[in-house]
């Protein structure tokens, strides 16, 4: 969700208006996904470098988020969704730790929707991680190193148990995936478009959407064999 800050300068407004128009957005685009059955939506939030960001700025945006937390989980669990948290977790304030338990707690057992925020988060980190989990596991001899393999690995990283992405959504202009979700993005489409954050909407959602259905998924295979299958 990138581009909160130039829209906000775009606007003559301070950067912490651009992060609130980018709330509104991503409140737009939930609701958006929902209703076009999406089954899992991620949100790259925060990343593990944002905190290299001006002190006034994570601190403001911090506060959002306990601010955000507060206000929509009763809603959001009112229509279903289930909320999960990735990142790192221990970097974060502890009032905004104790408000990501307890959203979880709550949307425990929804399934409308699952709704996945990004916050301190990096592709990098998540790998690492894992790669941390499943050393100590030989360590203590639960698995044998010769065990290790892709399964192995993805059931430790923090999207365990959900599909891969199929479409990454990139506002803003850019085109990379700026450490987001490293492992999972393998055989992901990507929509990249100029518009900034704040101006994503429904509409853009779903021109992204008919983007993916115009793309042929062979993951290795050949056009030709993917044909054959159909038939």
């Amino acid at each position: 969700m990138d581009g909160n800050g130039r829209w906000a300068s775009a606007h003559s407004k301070p950067r912490h208006a651009g992060h609130r128009a980018g709330v509104r957005a991503a409140r737009a685009v939930t609701r958006a996904c929902a209703e076009a059955g999406v089954e899992v939506l991620t949100l790259f939030a925060f990343s593990s470098e944002n905190w290299h960001r001006p002190p006034d700025e994570v601190n403001s945006l911090m506060r959002l988020f306990i601010e955000v937390l507060q206000r929509e989980v009763d809603e959001l669990h009112a229509n279903g969704f289930q909320l999960r948290f990735i990142g790192a977790r221990e970097q974060l304030p502890e009032i905004l730790r104790k408000r990501v338990a307890d959203a979880e707690a709550k949307t425990a057992g929804n399934s409308r929707m699952t709704l996945v925020l990004a916050v301190s988060y990096g592709g990098r980190w998540d790998i690492v991680q894992a790669a941390r989990r499943i050393a100590a596991k030989v360590r203590s001899g639960d698995i044998d190193p010769q065990d290790i393999d892709e399964a192995l690995l993805g059931r430790h990283l923090s999207l365990a148990g959900l599909p891969p992405p199929d479409l990454l959504i990139r506002t803003g202009g850019e085109q990379r995936v700026s450490n987001f979700l490293l492992w999972d993005l393998a055989y992901t489409e990507i929509y990249f478009t100029d518009l900034l954050w704040p101006d994503f909407g429904p509409a853009e959602l779903a021109r992204a959407m008919d983007f993916f259905r115009q793309r042929q998924r062979r993951f290795g295979r050949t056009g030709g064999q993917l044909e054959a299958l159909a038939d």
